[in-house]
């Protein structure tokens, strides 16, 4: 996700996607320790999302 389409949602939109990824990051962890994950890049791709959200974030407040 782009920093550009971040920007454009309001804040509850932000929230909720926040929620959303940090779930989603959840599960991945489980299922890599399981050894269901193939594209282990997405994990750190979820994280990046969820660190330039929040920033944007800060940055409306």
């Amino acid at each position: 996700m782009k920093a550009t389409e971040i920007r454009q949602n309001t804040k509850d939109v932000l929230t909720k996607s926040i929620k959303d990824m940090r779930e989603k990051l959840r599960s991945l962890r489980f299922d890599l320790a399981a050894g269901k994950v193939k594209n282990v890049r997405e994990i750190r791709q979820i994280r990046k999302d969820i660190a330039r959200t929040l920033t944007i974030l800060k940055e409306k407040v």
